[in-house]
């Protein structure tokens, strides 16, 4: 699949950025608008709908005769447009420090740390087994885009995060991470003990923390 847009062809390009601003179109329709044929704009459709970009969807029809055959985006295809949100978090961050201080700041990490403690105990209940608790830890922060996972050594679990969606936020705002760290250790109850062995943000290839048993 294409990183970006930039990345498709010509012709791909246009017929990605017409079906982004309408529900959907039919093949003989974007013929029509790029002036190709039916023939060359299957072709295009087909190559994307292999690539997961769009997909087909029959509408229904008033009259008789087979459905008109639809295109629109697939659900993957949203990953090609401009997406802010990193940039935004930084400049909210930002903003609050500014406008309310350190201590505002700090007091909003805080809170956000509570509601993952809470979301998190929510779905950790249910099991006394410590590790199962890091084996289940491990599947929640890899829903939420940690690439995460746990590895089972003699006396300890490491819990290993690939990659971090926050790390613009994380780097402009430190409390971020040092309150996940208390956030895993409150999580997994007073059995374990979390001790964080890479750090991305000091130059690490990735996040481990070492969780050892009581």
């Amino acid at each position: 699949m294409s990183d970006t847009l930039a990345d498709l062809s010509g012709a791909k390009r246009r017929i990605i950025e017409r079906l982004k601003r309408a529900d959907t179109a039919t093949a003989p329709e974007l013929a029509a608008e790029f002036g190709l044929t039916d023939t060359a704009i299957r072709q295009h459709l087909e190559s994307l709908e292999a690539s997961d970009l769009v997909e087909r969807v029959t509408m229904p029809t008033a009259g008789r005769g087979r459905p008109p055959v639809h295109w629109r985006l697939s659900a993957s295809a949203a990953p090609l447009f401009a997406d802010r949100h990193a940039d935004l978090t930084v400049d909210l961050i930002e903003s609050i420090r500014s406008a309310l201080g350190d201590e505002a700041l700090e007091k909003v990490v805080r809170t956000r740390a509570d509601r993952q403690l809470a979301a998190y105990r929510t779905a950790l209940a249910g099991t006394d087994d410590p590790a199962e608790r890091v084996h289940r830890l491990a599947e929640l922060r890899n829903a939420e885009g940690y690439l995460a996972e746990a590895v089972e050594a003699d006396d300890h679990i490491d819990l290993v995060e690939h990659h971090c969606p926050i790390q613009g936020a994380a780097g402009s705002c430190g409390s971020l991470c040092s309150a996940e760290l208390s956030l895993f250790e409150q999580a997994l109850g007073p059995e374990v003990a979390v001790q964080r062995e890479q750090h991305l943000l000091d130059g690490g290839q990735r996040c481990s923390y070492r969780v050892t048993f009581r």
